[in-house]
């Protein structure tokens, strides 16, 4: 397939970057920044200007052999807190300059967004800012590439394409109405067949769920620890009837301003176009359901001349309500907000005749200001003064500042999370807290519990096409008011019956209405084709190196020991491809009495020997497939091959795959040197510690990218599994899965017999890779209230249309993110929605919808903006940001961004919402942590300078940044540290029978540490145990089975099942740790002398290295920045 049929999106053939990846909207490009909708628009905060750096330092610490300290030694601690008031600050942090503190100064301002082609216009160049200003004077800057809240203004002149529910026009308030009198409910006709309706735990394969998530449905008033497993729970005629959703008088309309552009003669926009239909996107897949979520609408209905969508005439009397909605107040979430658990499961509650509707929090909100004039968050805490700012157990998700009804609806925030949990009223208060607006996502998480619902019915918006969900309004029983574009929309009469009740005329009581998350299984107008089967296909490296390395016979193994676990049905298909420096096809058609092999030597013009028979259905030719499996690793045994042409192997796989769509795993151990796709190694090992900006992180050739679009657009997905000891150019290579929605799976010096612990990793890696949940040929779109807007993307995807997101294949670890932005003024809304939408075929061949819907609330204060921060969301949002300006500016622009970030929020809270000036580095309680998290990522090895560095090692950090959940990624950047020498069963969980401790996180600073004590450091994909010198017997012989010190051996990487106390604590805490993730972190057991402890000592974030600044040394610096 050519690349054509992408050229406009990515401008592929016209010699312009693809605009994907993270990609700026296209809608919101069509005119310059500052125009549209006739507001009063505000430039946007761009933390990526660079400052202008400070005088060099006269760099008062001295540089020498980094000696860590432990505790119990006399002698100065590393990074206790000076005390000598005369100190002189450090002038700028070391972003990797050695031997003086002085950053590299920007040579140039950072670029401007990446335009499509067809919008691509001249800008000026952006004027440099200054250290003392923000808003350069006009002419305003074009917006950098990395900015916080670019508020993208659409053109009315061009109709967005497709229902893009951010740029609706109408601007109502979220008043609901009254509830409806009972007589409108006595006069209900008979109800009908009851839809099918089935409420089934989506069965997560491979390890379990981590039992701290509260995404369970718990019975009405029997809320259990959150720790605890949760009730399953089915839906129930007998149970206690759900209360009413949010109901009250309707909003007085005020009249929308005039958009910017010609005026509209109606109030009813055209019909929005098909997703699929973009000019020029040529061949597309038969099933490119980019139009589906659009299709479902019916005509719209044309309202009164010359009235503005969303003006809808008079409701009858009793539902009327003269009265103007109540002026928004701000008001602080309570203290006790912060401890509530998240249950999404349907609550019973009542509410009093017009009681708080989302629109009618004002009140209330009011009052809980009143309540607590200071709450938690915004605790002033001064971060030179106090030490231990680390709970003593993972920081939970912020609590948004909802009633309690609304709140017990709320989606999940393992699934989705706001960086800032109340939304700011306007751009320019967002721009004033300087702080990322965005959304991170888990779409596809393993959820214990999950509401499926089979009805023939789906119950969307007229109008911008959002799924019914809790924060709707029911104006009466017919009809219903949308949350993100306020259309009244009429309740389809099949809706009207309640398969929860069995009962009729309750639409408000539905699972629809009643659970954040929800699937839909999708009738027949969700297809474009009939479901694709669950097709597999491994293409395997079986050259000289990867034979060498062992990995085929692991591989082959696993597959034979998972081959009936494989997720599908009857249709399901296998195939298998090898390559060295020619293509190897195997032909496994049933009936023959062995797998025959076939080999296209000609890897400049690849074909297909036998299209028919390389794909096979897997129950049919499952013999022959074992055959296969068992004779691979001997069948190259004694190769001498030495060259490797993936190039050709990938082309040959896409010819393959074409015709159905599907998932290619690719295992790659070496640099490809043959044919097309053949890389030249970058990398200059003497360059791995080099201060300066590190070069390659951008691909060396388009051809993997430009082949994952051709894949994307064929429903194919490319997972990459390399196993290499040396450089392979992950930064090219990974293109090939980073733009068909694959998966990267990086084991550096993979060996089966040097490395066990890397064999390890793996086999179990595949297991649960192998037997997964999986999605095929899904897309996703995420949808906000009308004022709200999206506009840059990051994760694994291609981006189809300005909002939609094309899957080829989705699994349940792959975590998303956007950045948001304020288009219009949300003045007349105390409550705004967020709603993502992932349509997928199952593999067992079911067309599906799952759907989350995030309610948050509106401010008008800058103190509320910084109580709503979610410190860990914003930091994840941050480090995406980050690995974007890293490949298309520099590393040291993203280092200087980072820190600037910080400075510029802390600037903000003391300016604007401190009231009395306090000396030191103050910030609020629920950022205390943020310039913590953004030294981490500055030490972090995808960002860091001065430290050796394998270029491989730091692009899979990046891309691990950019595709995990936040969760996962958390660790990377800021790992736990626990003492496990003395664990006992105090505050331990019981979980599954089993009995986990529950040590205290401490800080990562060598003082924490004791040489008499071992400390076990969780860093994600990897967990160090380091025994200290002096560590006590006991420890040794109950839990690692050796009399002293000496005996533990130098590479341990597992530990003994003794029969102990001891031993089950221990095993049983990092088995734990080891099952609430979805990859399997290997365990080194390192001593005081081993090769692994400086890998140990690298994540201590707090102290100080010779190319790194200490914490303290790191606030310094920020309150010299932020008291200039």
């Amino acid at each position: 397939m050519s690349t054509a049929g992408f050229n406009s999106q990515n401008g592929t053939g016209t010699g312009q970057t693809y605009a994907n990846g993270p990609s700026q909207n296209p809608v919101s490009l069509q005119q310059p920044p500052g125009g549209g909708y006739g507001m009063n628009h505000q430039p946007s905060y761009n933390p990526m200007q660079a400052k202008a750096p400070g005088p060099p330092g006269p760099g008062p610490y001295p540089f020498g052999q980094y000696q860590p300290v432990s505790s119990h030694q006399p002698g100065p601690q590393l990074s206790s807190y000076p005390a000598a008031p005369g100190q002189p600050l450090l002038s700028r942090p070391p972003m990797g300059g050695h031997p003086s503190y002085t950053p590299p100064q920007s040579a140039s301002p950072s670029p401007g967004p990446r335009l499509p082609p067809a919008q691509a216009t001249p800008l000026p160049p952006p004027p440099a800012a200054t250290s003392t200003s923000y808003y350069p004077n006009p002419p305003q800057p074009m917006a950098s590439a990395w900015q916080y809240n670019a508020a993208s203004a659409s053109s009315m002149s061009t109709p967005p394409r497709g229902p893009v529910a951010n740029h609706v026009n109408p601007a109502a308030s979220l008043a609901a109405p009254s509830p409806p009198s009972s007589a409108a409910y006595s006069s209900a006709p008979p109800p009908p067949p009851p839809p099918h309706m089935s409420h089934s735990p989506a069965q997560p394969s491979g390890p379990g769920l981590p039992p701290t998530s509260m995404h369970g449905y718990t019975q009405p008033g029997t809320a259990p620890p959150p720790m605890n497993p949760m009730v399953p729970n089915t839906y129930q005629p007998n149970r206690p009837a759900y209360g009413p959703p949010p109901a009250g008088p309707p909003p007085t309309m005020r009249p929308t301003p005039p958009p910017a552009g010609p005026p509209m003669t109606s109030g009813t926009p055209p019909p929005p176009k098909a997703d699929g239909d973009v000019a020029g996107n040529g061949p597309q897949a038969p099933n490119s359901y980019n139009h589906v979520d659009s299709r479902m609408a019916p005509p719209t209905q044309p309202g009164p001349p010359g009235r503005h969508l969303g003006h809808y005439p008079s409701l009858p009397p009793g539902y009327q309500n003269t009265s103007a909605p109540p002026a928004p107040s701000s008001f602080h979430p309570a203290g006790q907000a912060a401890t509530q658990p998240y249950t999404q499961g349907p609550q019973p509650y009542q509410q009093p005749p017009g009681g708080p509707g989302p629109a009618q929090l004002s009140s209330s909100l009011a009052a809980m200001s009143l309540q607590s004039s200071t709450p938690e968050a915004l605790r002033v805490v001064n971060l030179l003064q106090e030490r231990n700012l680390l709970p003593a157990n993972p920081v939970p998700a912020p609590t948004p500042c909802l009633t309690q009804d609304l709140q017990k609806l709320n989606c999940n925030p393992e699934v989705f999370r706001c960086t800032l949990t109340s939304i700011p009223q306007t751009q320019s208060l967002l721009n004033k807290a300087k702080l990322p607006l965005g959304l991170l996502l888990h779409p596809f998480k393993d959820l214990s519990q999950l509401p499926v619902v089979t009805s023939s019915t789906i119950v969307r918006c007229r109008s911008c096409r959002t799924y019914i969900n809790p924060f709707v309004s029911f104006l009466d029983q017919r009809r219903w008011k949308c949350n993100l574009c306020y259309r009244v929309n009429d309740v389809p009469e099949e809706f009207m019956y309640n398969p929860v009740s069995r009962s009729y005329g309750e639409p408000h009581k539905r699972p629809e209405v009643q659970n954040a998350t929800i699937e839909f299984i999708a009738p027949s107008e969700y297809m474009l084709r009939p479901p694709q089967p669950a097709v597999y296909l491994f293409v395997l490296d079986v050259s000289h190196n990867a034979v060498e390395t062992g990995y085929l016979s692991v591989f082959c193994q696993s597959l034979l020991d998972n081959i009936n676990a494989l997720p599908g049905d009857s249709r399901t298909k296998v195939g298998f491809i090898t390559f060295d420096s020619t293509i190897h096809f195997y032909n496994l058609q049933e009936g023959l009495s062995q797998p025959q092999m076939l080999i296209v030597s000609d890897i400049e013009d690849i074909f297909l020997p036998t299209p028919d028979s390389l794909l096979v259905n897997l129950n049919e030719s499952k013999e022959l497939v074992q055959d296969l499996l068992k004779s691979l690793p001997n069948l190259f045994e004694k190769t001498m091959e030495t060259q490797s042409a993936l190039g050709s192997a990938l082309q040959a796989a896409f010819k393959l795959l074409s015709p159905t769509g599907g998932r290619m795993s690719v295992f790659q151990t070496q640099l490809p040197n043959l044919g097309v796709g053949a890389l030249q190694s970058r990398e200059d090992p003497n360059q791995r510690a080099s201060v300066k900006d590190v070069q390659h992180l951008s691909p060396a050739t388009d051809f993997y990218k430009k082949l994952a679009l051709d894949c994307s657009g064929q429903q194919v997905a490319v997972d990459l599994f390399l196993l290499s000891s040396q450089y392979c150019d992950l930064a090219s290579l990974g293109c090939i899965s980073r733009y068909s929605a694959g998966t990267v799976y990086y084991y550096p010096s993979y060996h089966h017999q040097h490395n066990p612990d890397q064999v390890e990793r793996f086999q179990r890696d595949l297991k649960r890779y192998l037997t997964r949940k999986i999605g095929f040929e899904a897309v996703m779109r995420i949808r906000c209230t009308k004022g709200l807007s999206i506009h840059t993307f990051h994760g694994n995807f291609f981006v189809r249309s300005t909002d939609l997101l094309s899957l080829p294949n989705v699994n349940p670890d792959a975590g998303f993110a956007v950045q948001m932005s304020i288009e219009e003024n949300l003045d007349d809304m105390q409550v705004v929605s967020f709603q993502a939408a992932l349509l997928y075929t199952s593999s067992k061949g079911e067309r599906r919808i799952r759907v989350h819907t995030m309610c948050l609330p509106v401010v008008n204060s800058l103190s509320d903006v910084f109580a709503g921060a979610d410190v860990q969301a914003i930091t994840g949002l941050l480090a995406c940001m980050a690995v974007d300006r890293s490949v298309t500016a520099s590393l040291s622009d993203a280092r200087d961004a980072m820190t600037n970030a910080a400075i510029d929020s802390l600037t903000s809270y003391r300016q604007a919402v401190l009231t009395i000036q306090q000396p030191g580095l103050l910030a609020p309680a629920c950022l205390r942590l943020f310039p913590l998290y953004i030294l981490a990522l500055l030490k972090q090895k995808a960002f860091r300078t001065g430290t050796s560095t394998r270029l491989d090692d730091r692009v899979f950090a990046m891309y691990q940044l950019k595709y995990q959940p936040l969760v996962f990624s958390m660790l990377m950047i800021h790992p736990a540290l626990y003492r496990i020498d003395d664990l006992t069963d105090e505050g331990a969980l019981n979980v599954n029978d089993r009995t986990i401790p529950q040590p205290r996180v401490l800080q990562l600073s060598v003082e924490k540490l004791s040489r008499e004590g071992a400390f076990l450091m969780d860093a994600g994909i990897v967990m160090y145990l380091w025994i200290g010198r002096n560590c006590h017997p006991n420890f040794l012989s109950q839990v690692l089975g050796v009399p002293n010190y000496a005996a533990v051996p130098e590479k341990l990487h597992l530990l003994p099942e003794l029969d102990t106390a001891e031993s089950q604590r221990t095993r049983a805490f990092i088995s734990w740790l080891r099952d609430q993730r979805p990859f399997f972190p290997s365990l080194h057991i390192i001593r005081d002398e081993s090769q692994l402890k400086p890998h140990f000592m690298q994540n201590m974030i707090e102290d100080r290295t010779e190319s790194a600044l200490s914490y303290y040394e790191f606030l310094l610096h920020l309150q010299q920045q932020i008291s200039k």
